[in-house]
């Protein structure tokens, strides 16, 4: 059976291994005669699963001691809400960035807690690039920005300095790469890129960011109360927290977060090279600010996108299609995505572009 390459920035590929050993322990995991689906939340053997996840993740991250690990639900939509609820801590006003659809869609959330301004945005030229310069008020609780738009295919590639509390949905290259979690106040990522399956939202913050959450916050959405629990106020994404476990046990084997980056450049590197050789293909992100996870790219003749998706999908490459508010199409290359898949679709765009350019 050939191996379908799936380039959807939804629910990604896992890795082989790692479904691989998922199935292996499906029925009976390590003699316990039970699936970890079975297994009570507050039973030693799940706890030891959900304390191996974090003991790996904090390895991998270098977390520092001084920042609580929460596995929560509802993804980092849910986080738009949850932020100011508790980072506000009192104060009436948060900053935020405003580079593509997910930033813009925290705003509008968090209008409903605070006044929340536009610190930068890149919508002068349609969101295809990354603004260096902030206008943060010195007031403000927090600074907030989306670090790699999924739909617009913009990344920092370096954290952006702050005098407040900074604020990351890191969803989309969460585990790319190496993070300096020290200079954030606070770091959410829903897990279904890099991390897990859906259902699972990690969730990194500071401890002298928590503890005074808005009054009316649901016991749930307060992250002291989570963080006092164990990430077990309520029943956890059990199935999606052992996943991820396998998933940074899988990292941790290919060298960590420095070769999983080392070898996310390379993957970008094949693909961008081939859109800045074509005269059929174009990337209208700004160079220094293109995302190594999200490559959205445009054809020539727009009238030809369908039949470019109708031979890719012949091919075993699959979601390829843009995102409904751009259009065109957008590759996601995560951690999962071999080489050999962005080699394929290259190849493909090229013996595309022979026949139609």
């Amino acid at each position: 059976m050939s191996r379908i390459y799936n380039f959807s920035a939804g629910p990604a590929m896992l890795p082989a291994e790692v479904l691989a050993r998922a199935g292996d322990e499906m029925l009976d995991w390590r003699g316990s005669g039970m699936s970890v689906m079975e297994m009570s939340h507050r039973g030693k053997e799940f706890m030891s699963i959900a304390a191996e996840a974090e003991a790996d993740l904090r390895s991998l991250l270098a977390i520092p001691a001084n920042y609580k690990v929460l596995f929560l639900q509802g993804g980092a939509t849910l986080q738009f809400a949850q932020v100011p609820m508790n980072l506000l801590r009192g104060k009436g006003k948060a900053d935020y960035v405003i580079t593509g659809e997910w930033s813009k869609k925290a705003i509008k959330e968090a209008k409903n807690y605070c006044d929340a301004a536009v610190a930068a945005s890149s919508e002068d030229r349609n969101f295809t690039y990354a603004p260096k310069t902030w206008n943060v008020r010195k007031d403000a609780a927090y600074v907030h920005y989306c670090s790699n738009e999924t739909i617009g295919g913009v990344e920092y590639h370096e954290v952006p300095k702050a005098e407040i509390p900074l604020v990351a949905d890191a969803s989309s290259h969460f585990l790319s790469r190496p993070l300096d979690v020290a200079k954030f106040g606070l770091i959410y990522a829903g897990a279904q890129k890099n991390a897990g399956p859906a259902g699972l939202t990690i969730v990194i913050v500071r401890d002298d960011l928590i503890g005074q959450a808005a009054k009316g916050t649901p016991s749930v959405m307060d992250y002291k109360g989570q963080a006092d629990a164990d990430s077990m106020l309520n029943t956890p994404a059990t199935y999606s927290m052992y996943i991820a476990g396998l998933v940074f046990k899988w990292i941790k084997h290919q060298g960590g977060l420095a070769a999983m980056e080392k070898q996310n450049i390379e993957k970008a590197k094949v693909l961008y090279d081939c859109l800045d050789s074509s005269q059929f293909f174009a990337s209208p992100v700004a160079k220094e600010d293109r995302s190594r996870m999200n490559v959205p790219f445009t054809l020539k003749d727009k009238s030809l996108d369908d039949a470019f998706l109708k031979g890719a999908a012949q091919r075993d490459l699959t979601q390829l299609k843009g995102h409904r508010s751009v259009g065109g199409m957008r590759a996601s290359i995560y951690n999962a995505m071999p080489i050999e898949g962005v080699r394929k679709l290259v190849s493909y765009m090229k013996e595309f572009e022979s026949k139609h350019g």
